[in-house]
């Protein structure tokens, strides 16, 4: 009797282990399956379809009307894989026997399941009859049917499937193995057969990897599995391992692993990197936290955030302490005549630390910019002292009157002996009251007859107010007894009445509202003759002018035709009355590319020195032809000095070293204090080296960068007050630097600014009244710094530097920002052609921006010169208060322009706290942000200076530059309250 294939009523199974592994499945067969049945007529292979009307194949036998049925069913080849314990699923149906009419009495309702381990597949060749009455499987159940159908509904019969499960192992004598079905008798079907094993899958626990791992030959059987510790976590308890049971459940843990040092463990099961901002000091299950006041880590999984400059930790300080000492906070002085009441606030983080103290270091600075500032004299009085004070207060006193002065006041620890600058200090510049003008430092004597003279003078280095007038006393030097005095409201006198062909000695003193000062010293100057007055007065109108033509013809000619002399180009002078030279003459600069021998313009400009009187130290950076070094010059006789080396690589040709050495023989040229002042150089032995005054604080941009809003105006008007005292002495000397820039100007530990890097430099020719360099070469030019005409036509002149210097300004008052933000050279350049000029900075003053915009007219001609510059910065300077009066925050003009629009940051909206900190060119604090709480707009509009200090934002001008951000999202909220998040 055929038994038909019926689809399954239902069919309603859930397994109980975790993972497993199937090695057969029926169910998946899209061919016979080809197994072998013995005998012929027992089991047959037909086609049906599953529950779902999917095609499977199965096997059926229903021989119940014939006795002594033993019809067997061998599967093919199975491989175990190496698991040691096998899972057989069966899904089968079987027929009732008493629903089966005139069956006999061997009607069975069960089967028998086998299995035959083996490393190969049982040729069916053997498969005799033979083979199957001595059949060499084992045995693995009697597999009977919890429920047999033989009901008969709607004219077809609905059959109930079975599903049986049954295991069996140890198996080890074979790779594989093969199933068989025994029927003794049973009206059946085998719908599917699928074969498994179980294992415990693959897991992270306690920060340690186990693998998958294959469950045991018993069911009870525990197999151990060794573990590691995940990427960036260490062993806390060894040994590491879990234990797979025969359910492929994981169980009983021993020993674990946690995250390293510089690492946080993150949803248990991953150890992530510390980012930058952060630390996590130890090994464990703590989380990585915020950098300690003072210190930063510029790494990701940083175990330790190192101390600012400045700034350090004792030896036996923990990781979380912050550096010290902080700088004190909040000077405030009392300035009375000659006599400045000092006091301050302690630091706000002074750490477990409790020696601190103060010193208070006093400075004199100059007007002249040819001097620094110098330490106070000895006759300044302290009280109660300047060093170890435990108070936050000192009085000083014996000033000198209407002089600037700088105090640094220094914080001052037990580690302060860590740094070669031992202190955080904060600075204050005061200005003492009334005092009478200070010497004028020469007379000039402009023209002379045999009855009077003219003289003229420049003014007092140090005014100390508006000069009413000058005081002119003078005498027959053979009558001393007889003095006379004349008064003059200008820098000039016409002295009138005097004796022919006689000495008179002539004293000049200024008057303020303070009264006179000093006279100055004592110069002669003589009458001509009467003969001598006389020939002069009929010929001097005609003379005058060939004299100055003359003069500056044969200047020119000296200046271009170097080759007129045997020897090396001479240096070539002309009188001159200019503010801040004493020579009697003005060198001119001279190119050493004129020079027939470069070598000699070197031998000439630059000093040799002795090689053994130079040590290098250490790396600090390198330019186009090799390495500059930091490293200390001792000349014979003379007190050591760092200094900075540039050193010329190996392998070099003759015209590099030429153009390395050129550099030389420009700086030796130079002897200003803006300037970088040339030591000398090493030629007569490798490496080829030039030395120069060594700049403690680097190049000026990345220097303002790292010390944003940390500086009052005026001393940023200080700064560029040297930087234009520079450059006037360049524009006297005819020399065009051509490529100033704040990476250019080098800063020392006294924030004096000096112009350095001559590379792009060249000669100026003589044409006329305004000497021009036109490249003949081409090159590069840095777009953003040079003046229009200089981009189109190579043409290089003074005015072309003022431009430059404009640029400076912008940077220096924006703490280091890129000209034009992002825009391209070529956006930069049609901006400018279309009038477009950088907006003031923030909070820059009017008179400052005004500065710039002059430095940014179109025409040339229309620009300031240097002197013009310096001029200007001193008015600030001496009026603070042109520096406080209309700042502004956004810069006058057009709000918005095609090309900045194109090139600058877009500021207009933002959605998000990341967003945000773009804009602002702060995405260093995101993570600080983000870990404080600061997660949404909403939030951070309600950020407090407090807040800022907290989450490790500690420089002044950053802080500022979020809160104006923070109020000014405050203001822009719409009708219905919901806030724009505008940025200004």
């Amino acid at each position: 009797m055929q038994l038909p294939v019926f689809t399954p009523l239902s069919l309603s199974h859930c397994l109980s282990f975790c993972l497993t592994e199937t090695v057969m499945d029926t169910r998946t067969a899209t061919a016979e399956l080809g197994w072998i049945s013995f005998p012929a007529n027992g089991w047959e292979e037909v086609s049906g379809y599953d529950e779902n009307l999917n095609t499977i194949r199965t096997y059926q036998v229903c021989n119940v009307f014939e006795p002594s049925q033993n019809n067997w069913l061998l599967t093919t080849y199975i491989d175990r894989r190496a698991a040691q314990r096998i899972y057989v699923e069966i899904r089968f149906t079987v027929r009732d026997c008493a629903s089966i009419p005139s069956v006999l009495g061997s009607c069975k309702e069960t089967f028998n399941l086998y299995y035959l381990e083996t490393d190969r597949t049982v040729s069916e060749s053997i498969k005799g009859v033979e083979y199957w009455a001595n059949a060499p499987f084992l045995k693995v159940d009697t597999i009977a049917a919890d429920e047999s159908f033989s009901q008969v509904d709607f004219g077809g019969r609905l059959m109930k499937v079975n599903t049986e499960v049954r295991s069996f192992g140890p198996l080890s004598k074979g790779k594989g193995f093969h199933l068989a079905f025994q029927d003794l008798g049973a009206c059946m079907s085998l719908l599917a057969v699928r074969v498994f094993y179980k294992k415990c899958p693959s897991i992270v626990q306690n920060f340690a990897y186990f693998p998958e791992t294959l469950t045991g030959a018993e069911s009870t059987s525990l197999v151990i599995a060794r573990g590691s510790c995940i990427p960036n976590a260490e062993e806390v308890d060894v040994p590491i391992k879990l234990y797979c049971n025969g359910d492929g459940e994981w169980m009983v843990p021993i020993g674990s692993c946690s995250c390293k040092a510089g690492y946080e463990p993150d949803n248990g099961n991953v150890c992530r990197a510390c980012p930058q901002g952060t630390f996590k000091s130890s090994q464990g299950a703590g989380l990585c936290q915020q950098c300690p006041l003072n210190s930063r880590s510029t790494i990701e999984a940083a175990t330790l955030c190192g101390c600012r400059n400045g700034y350090y930790r004792g030896d036996m300080d923990k990781p979380e302490d912050i550096c010290v000492p902080s700088a004190p906070r909040n000077v405030v002085s009392v300035v009375n005549q000659t006599s400045v009441q000092l006091e301050w606030h302690p630091p706000r983080e002074t750490g477990h630390r409790g020696d601190l103290s103060y010193n208070v270091l006093c400075r004199r600075c100059h007007s002249n910019e040819r001097r620094a500032c110098q330490p106070c004299d000895d006759s300044v009085a302290f009280v109660p002292g300047k060093r170890g004070l435990k108070e936050t207060r000192v009085e000083i006193s014996k000033l000198r009157a209407h002089t600037s002065y700088t105090f640094d006041i220094q914080a001052i620890n037990g580690v302060s002996n860590k740094s070669p600058y031992p202190a955080q200090q904060l600075s204050i510049n005061i200005t003492t009251n009334q005092a009478a003008p200070s010497v004028v430092p020469i007379m000039h004597q402009v023209s002379s007859t045999s009855r009077s003279f003219s003289l003229s003078w420049p003014p007092p280095e140090q005014p100390n107010g508006i000069i009413l007038d000058y005081e002119i006393r003078y005498y027959d030097k053979s009558s001393l007894l007889n003095s006379s005095v004349v008064q003059s409201e200008t820098p000039n006198v016409v002295l009138e009445g005097l004796r022919p062909g006689t000495g008179y000695v002539v004293q000049v003193r200024a008057r303020t509202v303070a009264g006179y000062g000093a006279y100055s010293k004592e110069m002669l100057f003589q009458t001509l003759t009467d003969e001598l007055g006389q020939q002069l007065s009929l010929i001097a109108g005609s003379l005058v002018g060939g004299v100055c033509i003359v003069s500056l013809v044969a200047i020119a000619i000296i200046c271009s035709r170097p080759d007129m002399f045997s020897g090396p180009t001479p240096t070539v002078t002309f009188p001159t009355l200019s503010e801040g030279h004493s020579s009697p003459g003005v060198k001119i600069y001279i190119d050493p590319f004129t020079y027939e021998d470069p070598n000699e313009a070197v031998r000439e400009f630059a000093k040799e020195i002795d090689p053994s009187c130079v040590k290098i130290e250490e790396v600090i950076g390198s330019g186009e032809f090799g390495e500059v070094y930091k490293g200390r010059l001792k000349p014979v006789g003379k007190k050591e000095i760092p200094v900075a080396i540039k050193t010329l690589k190996v392998g070099y040709s003759e015209r590099q070293r030429r153009d390395f050495l050129s550099e030389a023989s420009i700086m030796g040229q130079f002897d200003q204090p803006n300037i970088i002042r040339l030591e000398g150089v090493v030629t007569k032995s490798r490496p080829t080296m030039i030395i120069t005054e060594f700049m403690e604080n680097g190049a000026l941009d990345s220097f303002l960068r790292q010390n944003d809003g940390q500086f009052p105006v005026i001393q940023l008007v200080g700064m560029l007050r040297g930087i234009a005292s520079g450059m006037r002495y360049l524009a006297e000397m005819s020399y065009v630097h051509r490529d100033l820039a704040a990476r250019n100007i080098l800063v020392n530990s006294n924030l004096v600014c000096k112009v350095s890097d001559f590379g792009l430099s060249r000669y100026l020719e003589e044409d006329t009244s305004d000497p021009t360099y036109t490249s003949s070469l081409g090159g590069k030019i840095p777009v953003r710094w040079t003046a229009p005409e200089a981009i189109a036509y190579r043409k290089f002149t003074s005015a072309s530097d003022v431009w430059s210097y404009g640029i400076v300004t912008w940077e220096v008052m924006s703490y280091g920002e890129r000209p034009y933000w992002d825009m391209s050279n070529q956006d930069v350049i049609n901006a400018i052609e279309q009038d477009f000029r950088l907006p003031a900075p923030m909070d820059c003053p009017v008179v400052l921006h005004q500065l710039m915009l002059d430095c940014w007219q179109k025409d040339r001609n229309a620009r300031p010169k240097f002197p013009d510059i310096v001029s200007m910065l001193d008015k600030m300077i001496r009026n603070p208060a042109s520096l406080k009066a209309g700042t502004n925050n956004v810069a006058p003009g057009p709000s918005h322009h095609p090309l900045l629009d194109r090139g600058a940051p877009d500021l207009s909206r933002v959605s998000s706290v990341e967003d945000w900190l773009a804009a602002l060119k702060m995405t260093q604090y995101r993570d600080s942000f983000l870990g404080s709480g600061f997660t949404s707009l909403p939030l951070v509009t309600q950020i407090t200076a407090e807040d800022l200090q907290r989450i490790g934002v500690s420089l002044a001008g950053h802080q500022k530059k979020i809160l104006t951000s923070v109020q000014s999202m405050r203001h822009h909220a719409d009708d219905q309250g919901v806030i724009q998040y505008e940025i200004f």
